[in-house]
């Protein structure tokens, strides 16, 4: 863990970019990546006195320091937040942890009555 790190002094160093959040427990052990279109905005929010889910408060309490990786879009930081949640398999990311494509919703259009169905 880096003693040095102040969460609220590294807050205000965000850049308004894309990238990649990696959130570090005690232990250094990396506990939840996300990614953002906007990097100061989007880890601001886990911080914000505002209404969060049991998960997101319990993750937020354990969370000792943060780093980041910019990208140069969105997209960008969506294949590389979908690489790094593979290769370390944060305790708090849970839709991303098997080793499947991300899910989508495929619509049928050359039939008579079109399907929407779940796919990889």
């Amino acid at each position: 863990m880096n003693k040095e790190f102040d969460i609220e002094e590294e807050l205000k160093k965000l850049p308004k970019s894309p990238g990649v959040y990696l959130m570090h427990d005690a232990e250094d052990t990396i506990i939840y990546i996300g990614k953002a279109v906007n990097l100061f905005n989007r880890v601001h929010s886990y911080f914000r006195k505002t209404t969060k889910s049991e998960k997101i408060k319990r993750m937020v309490s354990q969370i000792a320091w943060f780093e980041y990786i910019l990208t140069d879009s969105e997209l960008e930081a969506l294949v590389l937040e979908n690489n790094l949640i593979k290769e370390h398999r944060p305790k708090y990311n849970t839709m991303l942890k098997d080793d499947k494509t991300y899910p989508y919703i495929k619509v049928t259009v050359n039939e008579p009555y079109p399907r929407i169905m779940f796919s990889r």
